[in-house]
């Protein structure tokens, strides 16, 4: 139920929509009016808002979860790096909430009620993880900030200068913050949630998109004099381009955050010049900053590029550049549930495990120009940690106060230069990059692909020879060679026909602790035509400690490419003297099978490719991570001391 009232200082009406609500700003003459009961306190002006991109303004409606919700209030905060502002919600179920926006996010929180002791604000450090109300949650800002502005109903009494010392926690499915500013500490939990999906109306000037609603500065470099200009309230440093000099924006005199570039210093060039326009995954972006990170490594610089994009709905995007190797990059308002304090050797995140490259601990700001929305410095650093899930990479980089989660995108130099149009291709990548393509990888599974199709018929031709192609009976005789009437023996006859046939002609013998010799010849009963071969096979048997045996009493000669015909075969038997036994010996002559030293071969063969493949791709991912914490470890580098 509605509360109405006139403010005491000009007479306009002052409408209090939630029964909640015990402060509000006359927005005719700013005062600044607490209730009681049916009368308004005036207890002094309120500052006026700075103005920003924001889309949204009192009035403006939508709904959340299928709850319609008005926008009834505001308060502005600014803190070390700009401001951010809190929109005071009222649903027609009578709840109130609080709609966060800053830096292009917008998280929806509800208060709620906590049985537990919440921690106390001085005991709460960046990255650290603790249980509060059944969930998880890792420590992603610690913050001392101070009220600078309000607007229409608020549920408590705030002023300019009003202290505000807060702590935002996530997880992947909530975001939740402390509020030290009561006490006790208040507790909000909620969610990040997408812009569209609130579904709001009566937005700023009746644009679903945020646009730059204030006049953009524009003033001169403190240090050189060149023309500067920063295109809202929401930036708040400027980098110059001609001497480096940073600017705060936000200072009326221009207070130089850190001073131009000396003589000495090295001056990057832009691979997208500020002010270059272009679409990324289809949505217009600007870059309107440039950075340059320096980190050392047993005394080596490794410096990389930054280039801050502004983009649709107030958000802001990132692109990166190291050796040619670029990554679009955005800030993650999820992010994994691992501890800052300690390091693990991966995580599992949106359905994939990244692996730690590597840990920065000090990525140092060498050089500054353009605009940014928050006040860069020259010398500030941040450690960063890496992993990796090619093509993507997480990032986690935190200062003393802020800990900040980004997940990029490798994307080729040809891209970005099609993306921004630009009049000259980008100098190709140098080396190999964390998060780069293995260009080995899908190269490597069609080959391995290739090479079981391959592997398949080729089993199944050996297959088809071995069970169906061959193995057809053209002869089998019996023959007893007695060692007093041995001599020459000639088979039946048998036909081959169709193509030249491979032929195997295979003798099984009884012999028992002796030997045989066999000259045998094949012969063509029409051309006369011979082909002659011999065996000679033994078999010996015992017992001495265990039964042994050597030898074998049968074998095979195989005769290739024997012509169609009629043929028969003569055998000559070499009998042993110092065992005249009989000898029982069965000649079967037989169409030969496929042979399986073709069939391996052809196997060794197929698999020079996917080996080859694979060798490549391995020494691809070991160039990769020797650039990491985790270089591939050597035989000769794992060696100690004796």
């Amino acid at each position: 139920m509605s509360v109405s009232a006139s403010c005491p200082s000009c007479g306009a009406p002052v409408v209090f929509k939630s029964a909640s609500s015990v402060f509000a700003v006359c927005e005719y003459c700013q005062s600044t009016l607490v209730r009681h009961d049916q009368n308004l306190e005036d207890i002094g002006k309120m500052a006026a808002l700075v103005d920003d991109r924001s889309p949204l303004q009192l009035g403006v409606e939508g709904r959340y979860k299928g709850v319609h919700f008005a926008l009834i209030g505001r308060i502005q905060i600014k803190y070390g790096q700009g401001l951010w502002n809190e929109w005071h919600l009222l649903f027609d179920d009578m709840r109130t909430g609080w709609l966060t926006e800053a830096g292009g996010e917008y998280v929806l929180t509800f208060a709620e009620f906590v049985g537990e002791a919440l921690p106390a604000f001085a005991d709460l450090t960046i990255g650290q993880r603790f249980v509060l109300a059944s969930q998880t949650w890792t420590v992603s800002n610690v913050e001392n900030a101070e009220c600078v502005a309000g607007q229409g109903e608020l549920p408590f009494k705030v002023g300019a200068g009003y202290p505000v010392a807060t702590v935002d926690l996530r997880n992947q499915a909530s975001f939740a913050t402390l509020d030290y500013s009561e006490t006790p500490p208040l507790f909000f939990v909620g969610e990040v949630v997408d812009f569209a999906s609130l579904q709001m109306n009566g937005l700023r000037d009746g644009m679903a998109l945020p646009t730059v609603t204030v006049q953009a500065q524009v003033f001169r470099c403190p240090a050189c004099g060149s023309p500067m200009s920063a295109r809202s309230a929401e930036i708040l440093s400027v980098g110059c381009v001609a001497c480096g000099a940073v600017v705060d924006t936000a200072d009326p005199n221009h207070r130089v955050l850190t001073t131009a570039l000396g003589v000495r210093n090295p001056i990057y060039e832009p691979r997208l010049p500020l002010g270059t326009t272009g679409r990324l995954d289809g949505s217009p972006v600007e870059v309107i900053g440039f950075l340059v990170r320096q980190t050392r490594v047993d005394g080596i610089s490794y410096d990389w590029r930054e280039y801050l994009l502004a983009a649709g709905h107030g958000t802001y995007r990132w692109l990166t550049e190291y050796n040619g190797h670029w990554n679009i990059a955005d800030s993650l308002s999820r992010p994994p549930s691992v501890s800052h304090v300690i390091e693990v050797d991966s995580i599992r995140f949106g359905g994939q495990r990244f692996k730690h490259f590597s840990t920065t601990q000090a990525a140092e700001v060498v050089q500054v120009s353009g605009e940014f929305t928050w006040r860069v410095r020259r010398g500030e650093t941040a450690r960063i940690v890496d992993y990796v899930a090619p093509p993507l990479m997480l990032s986690s980089e935190s200062t003393g106060t802020d800990l900040n989660w980004s997940q990029s995108r490798y994307v080729e130099p040809a891209v970005i230069a099609e993306a921004f149009s630009l009049p000259e291709a980008l100098p190709g990548p140098v080396g190999v990059f964390a998060n780069q393509i293995n260009p080995w990888a899908k190269n490597s599974e069609r080959v391995w692909v290739l090479f079981w199709k391959f592997v398949l018929a080729v089993v199944l031709i050996q297959a088809w020879f071995v069970f169906f192609a061959g193995g057809k009976l053209l002869l089998r005789q019996e023959f007893m060679f007695d060692p007093k009437m041995a001599g020459e023996v000639q088979t039946r006859e048998f036909e081959i026909t169709g193509k030249a046939r491979k032929i195997a002609v295979k003798n099984l013998t009884s012999l028992d602790n002796n030997w045989i010799g066999l000259d045998l010849m094949l012969v063509n009963k029409a051309t006369g035509a011979v082909w002659p071969t011999s065996q000679a096979l033994s078999f010996y048997s015992g017992y001495d400690g265990g039964s042994w045996s050597e030898g074998s009493r049968e074998d095979e000669v195989v005769f290739r490419n024997i012509p169609p015909g009629t043929y028969y075969l003569t055998v000559d038997p070499d009998m042993a003297p110092e065992k005249p036994v009989v000898v029982r010996d069965t000649v079967e002559v037989h169409i030969a099978g496929a042979g399986w030293s073709n069939f391996v071969m052809v196997i060794i063969f197929l698999l020079v490719f996917p080996v080859f493949s694979a060798l490549r791709q391995a020494a691809f991912e070991a160039r990769r991570w020797a650039e990491s914490d985790h270089p591939p470890v050597h035989g000769g580098d794992a060696s100690g001391d004796d």
